[in-house]
């Protein structure tokens, strides 16, 4: 199977080859629970995403992206940050892509379906707000969602 494995600001990361627009959303439920993923390429607990495809907007990449990896259709509301370190490179064993991290974290709200993994996900379900720190997950994704637990005012831009 192949492995999405994340490197940060380490030295023997492979050195980066692509760069590709990617999207993660925060979606909440009327509880204000967090809707979250067990990835299957490596196993941790993260906000659906994914790229933005040729021809699409980054809020129709962010409801795709949700709808596909969960079963949940979402309405964006909001932008929570961006995040686009050089140090973090993410390496796709599938076919040797070494990413740099470029991702836009979205906020939305839960319209309608119910959490249901896919081939990108073994596991979806909603998590209370002070559950999810208890989740296993890459410090990247742990950063973008205490961001957005923090409730700044304006969205992180890093």
């Amino acid at each position: 199977m192949a492995k999405r494995i994340d490197f940060y600001d380490d030295p023997d990361a492979p050195a980066p080859n692509s760069l590709v627009p990617s999207v993660n959303v925060v979606v909440t439920n009327d509880a204000g629970d967090i809707l979250m993923i067990r990835r299957s390429d490596n196993g941790n607990w993260a906000v659906p995403g994914g790229a933005i495809d040729l021809g699409e907007s980054i809020p129709q990449a962010a409801v795709r992206e949700t709808l596909e990896e969960t079963g949940v259709l979402c309405r964006v509301t909001g932008l929570a940050g961006t995040y686009s370190d050089p140090k973090h490179v993410i390496l796709y064993t599938s076919n040797g892509e070494a990413r740099q991290e470029f991702s836009l974290v979205l906020v939305a709200q839960a319209v309608s379906g119910e959490p249901t993994p896919s081939s990108e996900s073994t596991e979806v379900r909603w998590v209370r707000r002070d559950q999810v720190a208890a989740l296993t997950m890459d410090r990247s994704m742990r950063l973008r969602i205490s961001h957005y637990l923090g409730g700044a005012a304006q969205p992180h831009i890093g």
